[in-house]
């Protein structure tokens, strides 16, 4: 009896004791707070896309074409010479400008309100146009089988505006002698893509619809034919003629899209968008 009794106490501790144990490993888990996530690696973000720079309005003015001549016109200096201004961009004295170098910078003078009309006047007075060169050709455009100067200059306001004007020089008793000249309009807006000659006449392309020469200082526009300035989506196509004073135009004017440069060109284009009903007679 006495050993049943002794043997249940054993029991008993060694259950106590296991209890016990299994109570000192029990890990509890702590509350709020969140389970360890797998560390993701970082990716790098995407870099964006350069956009892309503004077209070279010039490419084909400035291209080697048209840069040599055996005619001794072409040993001439036009970047130190004087030219005549179109009307329009003439100084206020109607002086003529010389290039020095290549340049000659524009002469602002500022006019203010508070100023007598005589101090004004005076100021206005000291105001100059500045010139810079572009480019010079050499071409045929007379069919006298011998090469023209094409000095394109750049005239420079002081402000955004940068039209161009085109002299065409003949070689007469040994120096050049002004044939004639036209002024172009800003980029986009009739500014000038190129000229060139083709069987002696004059090829010249300027941007936008239906742009084209008007006389040695002004060139056509299409009713709401405007887009930026840095980026034209067409240009015109038009060839012309010496008979021995000024520059005739010869055939149709071409009008190009420059996003499809296989699409066929659409002809007087400023007839039909200005005069609809004239056209279609």
């Amino acid at each position: 009896m006495g050993f049943i009794f002794r043997s249940s106490i054993s029991i008993l501790f060694i259950g106590a004791c296991i209890a016990i144990g299994s109570c000192a490993t029990k890990v509890e888990t702590p509350k709020n707070v969140e389970p360890p996530v797998a560390a993701v690696p970082p990716t790098s973000s995407p870099q964006p896309t350069p956009s892309p720079g503004l077209p070279n309005l010039q490419m084909e003015l400035l291209a080697d074409s048209g840069k040599t001549t055996n005619s001794p016109i072409g040993k001439f200096d036009f970047k130190n010479f004087s030219y005549e201004l179109p009307r329009g961009w003439q100084n206020p004295d109607g002086s003529e400008i010389k290039l020095v170098n290549g340049r000659v910078a524009p002469v602002s003078v500022d006019v203010k309100d508070d100023m007598s009309p005589d101090e004004k006047a005076d100021r206005k007075l000291q105001r100059r146009i500045g010139l810079s060169f572009v480019a010079v050709k050499y071409l045929d455009v007379n069919s006298d089988n011998e090469d023209e100067a094409v000095v394109v200059l750049k005239i420079e306001t002081g402000g955004a505006a940068i039209p161009q004007v085109a002299y065409i020089y003949e070689w007469k008793g040994g120096k050049p002698e002004l044939m004639w000249f036209f002024r172009t309009g800003d980029r986009a807006d009739g500014g000038l893509k190129d000229i060139r000659a083709d069987s002696g006449e004059l090829v010249v392309e300027l941007y936008g619809q239906d742009r084209f020469l008007l006389g040695p200082v002004e060139t056509s526009r299409i009713t709401g034919d405007e887009e930026q300035l840095c980026c034209p989506t067409y240009f015109t196509r038009s060839r012309y003629k010496w008979n021995g004073s000024s520059y005739l135009m010869q055939g149709k004017r071409l009008t190009f899209t420059l996003a499809d440069p296989n699409a066929p060109p659409e002809e007087n284009l400023g007839d039909k968008v200005n005069n609809p009903a004239k056209s279609k007679k």
